[in-house]
């Protein structure tokens, strides 16, 4: 996190991570077409031949307190990693910084093997950086839900309820879910930073009013707080 009082803004990092085509690309795509296009930046990436990111996306989203003109803005940057194998230095150096992390798993039965393999792999660098993976807002999202032969949704709950972090089921090429897993890390990150640094009082935003703010600019017309509540088993954000 980045606090900049002149600039009246306070930033974080979020990073979508998961196995080589499981949708975190197509998640940043889905988020650019969603949000307010006077709140976005430029959605960037680089692929490959074979249509894969090769380093990471950046989509910068600003969301501003509708308190007063005198309250700070939050910048999210958000950044997804390359899931092949020989990228891993890519995620590394990715990884960097992060304030919060959206694991991005595919729900087809066949994916499970690379699903625990990317998870270990994140829990392995987050150790290396000389943090605690537990210690970190986390959401886990498990796409590609209108797929044939997924987890189902009794076994993707019965996962969530052996863990604290919020899951969510989605499927990113539709858009389904991906408001909701984005606004529970949202969510989750700015709760561990007011806890740590009490943000709300040095800034001058109330928590509630300003992820109300959060979903309106994600172009979410219904109640904040079902947005928070979409997760399934795990704790709610």
């Amino acid at each position: 996190m980045q606090i900049n009082f002149a600039a009246r803004e306070v930033a974080i990092k979020l990073v979508y991570y998961g196995p080589a085509l499981s949708g975190k690309t197509t998640n940043l795509k889905a988020l650019h077409e969603l949000i307010d296009p006077s709140r976005r930046g430029r959605l960037m990436t680089l692929d490959t031949r074979d249509d894969r990111t090769l380093f990471f996306d950046m989509l910068p989203l600003v969301f501003k307190s509708s308190n007063d003109s005198g309250a700070m803005s939050l910048r999210v940057k958000v950044f997804t990693v390359p899931g092949q194998v020989v990228h891993a230095s890519t995620r590394r150096l990715v990884l960097q910084g992060a304030d919060g992390i959206v694991f991005v798993a595919d729900s087809q039965i066949s994916e499970t093997e690379h699903n625990a393999e990317s998870f270990l792999d994140l829990r392995t660098n987050i150790k290396e950086m000389g943090r605690v993976l537990s210690h970190m807002p986390l959401v886990i999202q498990f796409n590609k839900r209108d797929l044939p032969a997924i987890r189902t949704d009794s076994e993707l709950e019965e996962l969530a309820a052996r863990g604290k972090d919020p899951v969510f089921k989605a499927c990113a090429l539709t858009g389904a879910g991906v408001l909701e897993s984005f606004y529970g890390i949202v969510e989750c990150t700015w709760r561990k930073l007011e806890a740590e640094h009490a943000l709300s009082s040095k800034i001058g935003v109330d928590p509630k009013e300003f992820m109300d703010t959060v979903a309106t600019t994600l172009g979410y017309s219904g109640r904040a707080d079902a947005l928070a509540k979409a997760s399934v088993g795990g704790a709610k954000p």
